[in-house]
């Protein structure tokens, strides 16, 4: 009986997951370059004429990478084919999926033990453009508030939002990175008028602490909008107490340029 009810929990999970993945297409970008590059996509369930909406690109993590286009749904993905969610925040919502060799913003992996590893000036990644590209597309072809453009995203994927905030500060209304990094050289050398908040756990192992600490504080320093949350005795995954802050999507949606 125990195994039974197992296997039963086990199966309505999974068609959970399943039925969340399914609501959002499968696409594959290709460049005039033929490069490639897997991404889902989600649209609002019913589009008004003469109507915008928001537009949200969320960058997954290191763990999510591949060429399966579904692993990057695993975290976060759920919060926009919430129903609740998706009548009251009705948006065009962008996974990407990062190749396995490749990163949304890479660091200096020899860099000295407290040593901030991100580089001053670096050059894009090759999966960043190509979501650059994607979001450029998007906003020609659907009906998008270029008022209210948003980038989130998790640990390799808060890095990519800090990277995308410091080549585009003009481009989004808010931005999320959670437990990611920047160098605060590149932080200091832009004015933006992007809404940011960052979350961290303070007892993270994989990305420090201090990298948000830092980007706050230099944020702060630079008069930019920005709000720093950090959670006591979380380690690496702080997006889930992130994605369940209650305001989570509200102030999100709530910003506009």
């Amino acid at each position: 009986m125990k195994q039974l009810l197992i296997i039963l929990v086990f199966t309505l999970v999974s068609s959970a997951a399943f039925a969340q993945q399914e609501e959002y297409q499968k696409k594959t970008y290709v460049s005039s370059e033929n490069d490639t590059l897997l991404y889902r996509e989600l649209v609002p369930e019913k589009l008004i004429l003469n109507q915008s909406y928001p537009l949200v690109i969320f960058l997954h993590g290191a763990g999510e990478r591949g060429n399966d286009n579904e692993a990057q749904l695993r975290h976060g993905g759920n919060m926009f084919t919430n129903p609740v969610n998706r009548e009251k925040y009705p948006a065009f919502v962008i996974f990407p999926q990062c190749p396995q060799e490749d990163f949304w913003a890479p660091r200096n992996r020899s860099a000295a033990a407290g040593e901030n590893p991100f580089n001053q000036n670096p050059p894009v990644s090759k999966a960043l453009s190509l979501v650059k590209k994607i979001l450029d597309e998007a906003i020609e072809k659907y009906p998008v508030d270029r008022n209210r453009i948003y980038v989130a995203g998790l640990s390799m994927g808060g890095m990519g939002t800090f990277d995308m905030l410091c080549r585009y500060p003009d481009l989004f209304a808010a931005a999320i990175p959670i437990c990611g990094g920047v160098s605060t050289e590149r932080l200091r050398k832009i004015k933006t008028k992007t809404n940011i908040r960052i979350f961290h756990g303070d007892a993270d192992t994989v990305v420090p602490v201090t990298y948000s600490r830092e980007a706050y504080k230099t944020l702060k320093q630079n008069r930019a909008s920005v709000e720093y949350i950090e959670y006591p005795g979380v380690n690496h995954d702080s997006w889930t107490p992130a994605f369940n802050e209650d305001d989570f999507m509200a102030w999100l949606f709530s910003k506009r340029k």
